[in-house]
């Protein structure tokens, strides 16, 4: 991706998609290209689609409503084709205090938004009285206008490499059909499944909300979209919290690249941890030992899938995902998933009858079946078609054979061809930041996804921000994920006020039960 300090178009289209990114509120606007957009009145209606809709009915026991909110497919061609983008609403209830709508996302890319103003109102406690708390699944997501590749697999974001060079050219045949099948279902739309363009959804958001300026939580992906919005919307930014932070000079198709030296980490943690519970799980009484085991259960997969159950085939490509799956936080009961399923991997390893677990079910329905198939190909679509990545098939094994003698379990993954090798160029240049918003930056410094690295990155290039570190956890996603009060309280205490830190804060957490405390002393 560029790192300098402007953004190159790559046609006029991108100039003429620059200037719908102002809205027909901004003084010196002309006629609004989006006015049949921003004069629609919203509709807001019961959440709860059908009986059967859990959480529907969820958000309609909590008084939320819900609406879907009109947008065009191309901005550049306002009065072409539209979409659907669905949002929730909890209303504020403190009048006194309004501070406005407060729009979530939940990262991914393709996380779906409705539930979170029922779960981040739990966190924020008297201060969502002050916010129509908003969720929204992004465009293609989840209750919008909805996009599925028609894939038979889930995996297709986080799939391995292989162990050899044949291996790899079995990957470079999947990528390759992927992409081709996801062309010939989903063609039409797939030029405009970015995240610029989900930005500009959020801004048509704003307005049919009536108000001026939108405040914003987003986690891991979602920072980036935040990010992008201040980008494509100056001024319209309210209270901004992006948690997980992504540096969007770090930001491609390959989601884990950068970040394998944090992933290692946390393996080499997470196996310290269930050797001094071997007790329980039996995975051996040193790290060492555990990683051993680790090591016998990827041969073997390698050697001949795992037999899951009846219905699953785990190979050396997605057996990884799985293991990765689990090193995303440092909660006991995450770490606990993990080691019940390495126990359970081990056996199958042995070529022992194994029956999964209701979590690895999930999860290996989603990853090996059509289950998957709307996630993944809504994920591979956006970051397809965010950042160009066409770099020819031999430079991703000779990069996986770099690096996997240093990281061995994310190195394959990380440095895997995708689908977007073979994905027809983004419509637009990726964005580069040249702005400096106030906004709350929150990153762990043990982060095994978006590195802490970034988060320091990103610091620096907005000097109008501030950063507050969870030091000693290796965890992704902190404000109200963790449970560490010191950060649930630091980002309250801005959402009610708007008042940044006047230093960066630290907070500090002795294990990940601990409540945590901020140091007296700025970063």
């Amino acid at each position: 991706m560029p790192t300098s300090q402007h953004i190159t178009a790559f046609a006029t289209c991108a100039v003429v998609l620059a200037g719908l990114a102002t809205t027909a509120t901004a003084a010196t606007a002309g006629p609004d290209p989006l006015a049949r957009f921003h004069r629609r009145h919203v509709d807001w209606h019961a959440c709860a689609l059908g009986p059967g809709d859990e959480l529907g009915r969820r958000l309609d026991a909590a008084g939320a409503d819900c609406a879907d909110i009109a947008v065009p497919l191309d901005y550049a061609k306002p009065g072409g084709r539209t979409l659907t983008v669905a949002i929730s609403r909890l209303k504020a209830t403190d009048t006194a205090h309004r501070a406005g709508p407060l729009l979530f996302n939940d990262g991914g890319p393709a996380g779906p938004g409705l539930h979170m103003p029922l779960t981040k109102s739990e966190v924020m406690g008297t201060v969502a009285d002050r916010y129509d708390l908003i969720g929204m699944d992004p465009r293609f997501v989840g209750r919008s206008t909805p996009l599925d590749c028609g894939w038979n697999l889930g995996s297709a974001p986080l799939r391995s490499a292989g162990t050899d060079s044949a291996a790899y050219r079995e990957e470079v045949t999947v990528a390759r059909e992927l992409a081709r099948q996801c062309e010939r279902t989903q063609g039409d739309v797939l030029p405009y499944v970015t995240t610029r363009n989900t930005a500009r959804d959020m801004d048509v958001i704003r307005v049919a909300l009536g108000a001026d300026t939108l405040s914003y939580v987003g986690y891991s992906y979602g920072s980036y979209l935040g990010e992008v919005y201040t980008q494509l919307f100056p001024g319209r930014t309210g209270r901004m919290v992006l948690d997980g932070v992504m540096f969007p000079p770090r930001y491609s198709p390959a989601l884990l690249r950068g970040a394998e030296a944090a992933n290692e980490a946390a393996l080499r943690a997470w196996a310290s941890w269930a050797a001094t519970r071997d007790g329980t799980y039996g995975l051996g009484a040193t790290r060492g030992q555990v990683l051993a085991t680790v090591k016998h259960v990827l041969d073997a997969a390698a050697q001949r899938s795992l037999r899951i159950g009846k219905e699953y085939l785990l190979d050396e490509h997605v057996l990884p995902a799985v293991l990765l799956g689990g090193l995303g936080s440092d909660l006991d009961q995450r770490r606990a998933d993990l080691a019940g399923t390495v126990r359970l991997l081990a056996r199958a390893a042995d070529r022992e009858p194994v029956e999964p677990s209701d979590q690895l079910a999930g999860q290996l329905e989603f990853l090996l079946t059509a289950a998957g198939s709307a996630s993944a190909g809504q994920m591979t679509a956006i970051v397809c078609g965010d950042v160009a990545e066409r770099r020819g098939v031999g430079s991703y094994w000779r990069a996986v054979e770099e690096s996997r003698e240093r990281f061995p379990l994310t190195g394959p993954v990380a440095d895997n061809i995708t689908p977007c090798e073979f994905w027809d160029r983004p419509a637009e240049a990726p964005t580069v930041l040249d702005n400096d918003v106030p906004a709350l930056l929150v990153a762990a410094t043990g982060d095994p996804r978006t590195p802490y690295s970034g988060a320091e990155a990103m610091r620096g290039q907005w000097p109008s921000s501030r950063l507050l570190t969870m030091k000693g956890a290796r965890q992704h996603g902190l404000y109200g994920e963790y449970g560490n009060a010191c950060v649930d309280s630091l980002v309250n205490a801005y959402l009610r006020t708007g008042r940044l830190p006047a230093h960066d804060p630290t907070c500090e957490a002795s294990g990940p039960r601990s409540a945590g405390r901020q140091t007296p002393a700025a970063r």
